[in-house]
């Protein structure tokens, strides 16, 4: 048994940390709003971000406060949204453990400094790289909730960190794989939701599964080549971090970047579909820092300039498959 807390119980949060309280640890929820900790803490339940998980167990607690969140923690598994991971987590920084294994959940590049989740999380916590750990596939909070089986990849360059993480998140329905490629999981788990966005805008548009297939091999060929320019390996992106990942996120209306585009794709603007969609999708923000190191390393990324058009330039579904394909005749 091992004592785990996680910071964000969100819906992904709140699934990951019934998965670790499934098998056999004391989890300790923290979020930043009241009533979320009151309803684990009181009712064994996130009605608010996860109703789909019903009664929780027993071991899983909440709390607000953040000293308490992180006291004795073994095993520290932060679920915030991207764009807002450095400054809450600048705030854990003098109160985490000193031996304490750091997991990120996030996918998504911060805005502001093209950096990826990895490089934002060591850098708000001051912390070493043999005590991250990295943590993606293809694993939808609600299908997670309901225990479905899946499996996910956890990622360090320390493999006793690893394998300590995998160790405490391994159940029935719940199969860990380990990895030492933290720039691949990272960037695998970033990109696909700029691939998502073109899929769901796809559907929206009422195209079917052909013209979703292009998008889908368009994009995981384009995050490839961008992940191996930041030093990942091409292989980490054909395996469940990567391929599972990509496809969980842009066949699933359970996906927020695929039913951000969808909305898209029927005409809605950038402000109706952040309303139907309750929130930004985290491929919005991505889609123009994944562009900023595109340039950085000087690969061509067609897919993203497109849906940045989209974003940036209100392009229609037909003008961005455009952009995306072409109009010369070329090798594949």
């Amino acid at each position: 048994m091992t004592n785990v807390t996680v910071l964000g119980a969100g819906a992904w949060g709140t699934g990951f940390g019934r998965v670790v309280a499934d098998a056999g640890n004391d989890v300790m929820m923290w979020a930043i709003e009241p009533y979320i900790v009151k309803d684990i803490q009181e009712k064994h339940q996130n009605s608010y971000r996860l109703p789909a998980a019903g009664q929780l167990p027993e071991t899983m607690k909440a709390t607000g406060d953040r000293a308490t969140a992180v006291k004795n923690a073994k095993i520290i598994v932060v679920a915030i949204a991207a764009q807002f991971a450095r400054g809450a987590l600048e705030q854990f920084k003098d109160l985490i453990p000193s031996d304490a294994i750091i997991v990120s959940l996030m996918k998504g590049v911060e805005k502001k400094t093209g950096k990826r989740m990895d490089q934002v999380v060591r850098e708000a916590l001051d912390l070493p790289a043999d005590r991250f750990v990295a943590v993606s596939g293809p694993n939808l909070s609600k299908q997670v909730a309901l225990r479905q089986p899946t499996a996910t990849v956890v990622a360090s360059t320390n493999h006793d960190a690893a394998l300590a993480v995998a160790k405490a998140c391994h159940t029935d329905y719940f199969k860990p794989y380990i990895s030492d490629d933290v720039i691949g999981l990272e960037m695998a788990g970033s990109l696909k939701n700029v691939t998502a966005l073109a899929v769901g805008m796809s559907h929206g548009a009422g195209y079917g599964e052909n013209t979703a297939g292009v998008i889908m091999t368009l994009g995981l060929r384009e995050l490839t080549r961008l992940g191996v320019a930041a030093g990942a390996k091409a292989s980490t992106f054909q395996g469940l971090a990567g391929f599972g990942d990509l496809v969980a996120t842009c066949s699933s209306p359970l996906s927020r970047n695929y039913t951000f585009g969808y909305n898209l794709g029927k005409g809605m603007s950038i402000e109706e579909a952040t309303k139907a969609s309750d929130g930004v999708a985290e491929g919005v923000a991505t889609t123009s820092a994944v562009l900023q190191l595109a340039h950085q390393l000087n690969v061509k990324m067609p897919l993203a300039e497109a849906m940045n058009h989209v974003l940036s330039d209100g392009y229609s579904f037909s003008q961005m498959f455009a952009a995306l394909t072409g109009t010369e005749i070329t090798a594949e």
